[in-house]
């Protein structure tokens, strides 16, 4: 597939915006595929001059546009909040974190006056699918918070869910509600709706999301209709839980920059 790319940049997310050069069956209209990564800076990436080497990125922008100035919203969730309704944050309802301070615009979750882009698509025939990080929902405090987030009791909502993509106009969700994980054992992991008690001993979220968004693309592209696919993930948001194999890479390219 052919993409163009559309990059922007907040302080607390990188978004690629990737408008896809290939069309539903029966509608003229594009599929659109919205990538955020978390808590990436936009010199991080090879094509704005980082160190790090990001040769798939680099070559959707070298396809694509790049912007250079952005709006700044400080957060992720509400970078987030202003991505998915078009709105500041506090017309969104997340002015600062996902909790209730009883006030207009810090209500910690998704205004209902709001409108998602997934809740406009879908009203215009689109399919509508959602991979990763959610963190626009009310975060519930429990009096066992710790063996909660330890995975050690359950309960079998992490947040109102009238607040969970599946109400908000996503047709499919496969991801996390809160906003800080373990990558190799996800707290709030649901699927649609339903709480994801355990994952392989060999999970790791950031392929987890790509395998699963890759399935949520070929399944769509079998329909006659159009698709929009918001996927948002983990990485690189703390913790920096980097797969053996990676940190064995990175430690060998610091060895061989001492020895020179």
């Amino acid at each position: 597939m052919n993409l163009n790319t559309l990059s922007k940049t907040a302080t607390a997310s990188l978004l690629l915006g990737i408008s896809m050069q290939s069309y539903a069956k029966g509608d003229g209209r594009p599929n659109i595929i919205v990538i955020l990564a978390d808590d990436l800076g936009y010199s991080d990436m090879g094509c704005y001059g980082g160190e790090i080497q990001t040769p798939n990125l680099d070559k959707l922008a070298k396809n694509g546009l790049r912007f250079n100035r952005f709006y700044n919203t400080s957060r992720s969730c509400p970078t987030r909040a202003s991505l998915l309704t078009g709105l500041y944050q506090h017309q969104a309802g997340i002015g600062r974190m996902t909790f209730d301070n009883n006030l207009p615009g810090y209500r910690g979750e998704l205004s209902k006056n709001a409108v998602t882009i997934a809740e406009v698509l879908k009203n215009a025939g689109y399919q509508t699918g959602m991979v990763g990080k959610w963190h626009v929902s009310e975060t519930q405090l429990r009096p066992d918070q710790r063996q909660w987030l330890a995975h050690q009791v359950y309960h079998d909502s992490f947040a109102r869910k009238e607040s969970y993509p599946t109400h908000r106009g996503f047709d499919d969700f496969y991801g996390i509600i809160y906003g800080v994980v373990d990558y190799f054992d996800p707290f709030s992991l649901v699927n649609g709706e339903e709480p994801v008690k355990e994952v392989p001993k060999d999970y790791y979220i950031t392929q987890a999301l790509s395998d699963s968004a890759v399935s949520y693309v070929s399944r769509y592209a079998k329909s006659e209709k159009p698709f929009f696919l918001y996927l948002s993930y983990t990485a690189p948001h703390w913790p920096l839980h980097a797969l053996p194999e990676d940190i064995a890479i990175l430690f060998s390219s610091v060895l061989s920059v001492l020895r020179l």
